[in-house]
């Protein structure tokens, strides 16, 4: 859609108006005192003026890092890049677009995950606009489209995932680098119709909604402390299973099935137990 449009040093036109000026000069002077001189020096002067105020409608200052699109009586021209003062077609509509690198962060929105559990969600988006003809007039808005959409997707992206996986293999949202990923796509097929490029996305809050967040933060200590568990469990058993192993290898006591049960849930509640283990010193024999 964009195309450049004629353009050419602001500068060099106005040499050539001063060029002009003297020549006007050049062309009137010698009838300001003759008879009937003030006709030609007014219509020189006329015509001067409607040439200097029709070319001055041409000049256009283009900053750093902008583009101005132009428009003659409503057509499309195209676009100048170029900064710095610049001369284009006259009588012509310019509209400045900024071409720097924008950031936006959507609202906290509140959601359901892919779970049915309301959850607060927000999102950073860095974009810039690569296309000024299509920011203009592809969109009403190319700010507020980008910000609409950004929202959209990222209520879009929440109710996608879940926000833990309590499945081995299962995304959710609190993986980042997925979540990052997949939204940056999504967003990049929403704004190319308006000109604009994301460069990154990224949620910026992720959390449980209030009226859910104690009894999750509950669920998450219960998993945490069956996991925990599970790996002392799993740990103890191979420390038993060592220990029997090397009496047995050693030689150092010859212990029935029966001794062996009772070793074993002996020190299994010695490993396991949240406490301190208390011991009972056995002044006998081994089997009293």
């Amino acid at each position: 859609m964009e195309r450049r449009v004629f353009r050419v040093g602001g500068f060099l036109v106005i040499g050539l108006l001063v060029l002009l000026t003297v020549a006007a000069a050049a062309v009137a002077l010698p009838f300001v005192e003759a008879d009937g001189g003030e006709v030609v020096v007014g219509i020189t002067a006329a015509v001067y003026a409607l040439i200097l105020a029709v070319v001055s409608t041409g000049f256009v200052v283009v900053n750093p890092n902008e583009a101005q699109v132009v428009q003659f009586f409503g057509r499309y021209l195209g676009v100048i890049r170029t900064e710095g003062l610049q001369w284009t077609l006259p009588l012509t509509a310019r509209r400045r677009v900024t071409l720097r690198v924008r950031n936006f962060e959507t609202d906290r929105l509140k959601v359901s995950d892919a779970d049915g559990n309301p959850v607060e969600i927000a999102a950073v988006v860095v974009w810039r606009v690569v296309d000024p003809a299509a920011a203009v007039f592809a969109v009403d808005d190319h700010i507020e489209y980008v910000a609409v959409q950004a929202e959209t997707a990222v209520r879009h992206l929440a109710t996608s995932y879940p926000y833990e996986a309590h499945d081995t293999g299962r995304s959710s949202l609190r993986d980042s680098s997925v979540v990052s990923d997949e939204l940056t796509a999504e967003l990049r097929e929403r704004f190319e119709r308006a000109g604009v490029e994301v460069l990154e996305s990224r949620t910026t809050h992720l959390a449980y909604a209030p009226e859910i967040a104690q009894a999750m933060l509950a669920r998450q200590q219960a998993s945490a402390i069956v996991g925990a568990r599970f790996q002392i469990v799993e740990g103890a058993v191979g420390m038993v299973s060592n220990a029997l192993e090397r009496l047995r290898a050693e030689h150092v006591v010859e212990l029935d099935e029966e001794r062996k049960a009772q070793m074993v849930a002996n020190l299994l509640v010695v490993l396991c137990g949240d406490r301190a283990a208390q011991p009972v010193v056995n002044a006998g024999s081994l089997y009293s």
